[in-house]
């Protein structure tokens, strides 16, 4: 069949050394969630080509032609390619929306600008970065740099599949980095298209590898491989247990971005319409498959009744519809077994909680993977559905009577990725900033992201940090080198024997 890229074979092929090569593994199904339509089919990389890929990125990483690029060089590969990704953004975004299932309007506002921030970003980053010269020692000249670790090995995801991948890659290669991406087997179109696009833009071949294919073969015999010096995954947390165990057979530094179960905090003296807004956004963007989401809605007792009855009523009101239409607010699950297992956890929910509205498939729809946003209110927070990350649009609502017991249930998870507050009182907010255990805490406001800020979690949400410095520190290697300013006086140890 005629893939969305023109290719009249695989929908997707793999990258390796600059040429596209069909797969030798299992043909997997691309689908498109909202019309369960088939977009089209790809063979997965085998262990085999998964090798081939490194050793393309190693060939290229010592051949030097790009980690030894000047700054400005690789400056202005990565803004050409911002550039492009901005000239493509309305293919971009059907792409994405095809196979993601996310809405247009939103990859257009949002996701697609993102991707192409990120490469400008990280061209302005290397444009800063500096080394140290310092005196070690009288009479010694100490120089401090960083250079490219070398072949890394990135797993992104497949709910903000464009957005995520290109931070992932422009911070690797930014650096002088090669890399090996493996994109999720289910929303592997735009990405792919994005690295075509690097390609386009200057990139020279091999730098950027793609290999297509499910965790269990392609991802599992990447993030084994001897040639790999460092290795990035954004997804769930039960995957980086074992990417973990596989990296510490060689060593292997990692980067992970995981899971969150965040606490979205409402306080009686918050602005209610925006706290209403803000919590609504939260929890249901993204189509509910965002890691930051605000799933565990916390509300003091004062103004819960008020608050819960309008936050049901305009859940029940969410557009959910089309992606491909412009007033669309909430599209289709990304795929039929995760869509099951969003489900699962509503049923559970009739079991530990009381379900306000939704808990189903979308009434409206006869074919793709919708699912009626859930609301479900619980009187415990050692519930599972409080626990366990459901990643979809579904909130849990639960009332506290003061800022002590709202700190306790916030802090009561496994995770740390993000928190948010609503509260108009400034010596309260300093206590959260403080006291809250997450990586990033949003006073009144949802989902501001600022890129020169460190970005990742406490606890099980994850390992290291995005941003400036914290990608710096991930893909380069220190070193020191020491330089005598004049001669050395030397000890000549066995002398006596000349």
């Amino acid at each position: 069949m005629a893939s969305p890229m023109g290719r009249s074979d695989d929908v997707v092929s793999h990258l390796i050394g600059g040429e596209s090569i069909p797969g030798e593994g299992d043909r997997i199904t691309v689908v498109d969630p909202a019309t369960e339509r088939t977009l089209g089919d790809f063979h997965e990389a085998t262990a085999d080509q998964v090798d081939e890929a490194v050793a393309a990125a190693r060939v290229r990483f010592e051949a030097g032609e790009w980690r030894r690029a000047s700054v400005p060089e690789r400056q202005a590969v990565l803004r050409r390619v911002a550039q492009s990704i901005r000239d493509e953004a309305r293919a971009l975004a059907e792409l994405e929306s095809a196979c993601a299932g996310l809405p247009i309007a939103h990859l257009t506002a949002r996701q697609v600008p993102r991707a192409a921030e990120n490469f400008d970003f990280f061209a302005e980053v290397i444009g800063q970065l500096a080394g140290e010269t310092f005196e070690q020692m009288p009479g010694y000249l100490t120089l401090v740099t960083r250079e490219a670790a070398g072949v890394c090995a990135l797993l992104s995801p497949w709910n903000a599949p464009l957005a995520l991948s290109s931070m992932q890659v422009a911070s690797c290669i930014a650096f002088g980095n090669g890399c090996v991406l493996k994109p999720s087997e289910h929303t592997p179109l735009a990405v792919h298209r994005m690295v075509e696009l690097m390609g386009e833009a200057g990139l020279p071949p091999g730098v950027v590898n793609v290999v297509h294919g499910t965790g269990p073969v392609t991802g599992d015999a990447l993030v084994r491989h001897a040639g790999v010096d460092r290795i990035a995954f954004t997804g769930g947390t039960a995957t980086a247990r074992s990417i973990m165990a596989a990296a510490a057979e060689h060593l292997t530094p990692v980067h992970f971005e995981l899971g969150g179960k965040s606490a979205n905090i409402v306080f009686a003296d918050a602005d209610l319409d925006q706290a209403l807004d803000g919590s609504l956004v939260n929890i249901f963007s993204n189509n509910g498959q965002i890691c930051i989401a605000g799933s565990r809605i916390l509300v003091e007792r004062s103004m819960a009744e008020a608050f819960i009855e309008r936050f049901v009523a305009r859940a029940r009101s969410l557009r959910v519809g089309d992606p491909k239409d412009l007033a669309t607010e909430a599209g289709p699950l990304a795929f039929e077994g995760h869509l099951e297992r969003v489900l699962a956890y509503a049923e559970l929910a009739r079991e530990e909680g009381e379900v306000l509205c939704g808990g189903g498939r979308h009434p409206d729809f006869t074919k793709g993977y919708y699912m009626e946003p859930t609301v479900v209110r619980v009187e415990d927070n050692q519930r599972r559905i409080c626990q366990e990350e459901v990643f979809g649009p579904f909130a849990t609502i639960q009332v506290f009577d003061d800022e002590d017991e709202a700190l306790a249930i916030a802090n009561d998870s496994d995770y740390g990725l993000v928190a948010y507050a609503w509260t108009r009182d400034l010596d309260r907010t300093l206590r959260l900033q403080q006291d809250l255990q997450a990586g990033t805490v949003w006073i009144n406001t949802p989902l501001a992201r600022d890129l020169r800020a460190p970005f990742g979690g406490f606890k099980q949400s994850g390992i290291g940090r995005d941003g400036p410095r914290q990608s710096a520190e991930f893909f380069t290697e220190e070193k020191a080198t020491i330089v005598p300013r004049g001669p050395v006086a030397i000890k000549a140890l066995g002398a006596d024997g000349e």
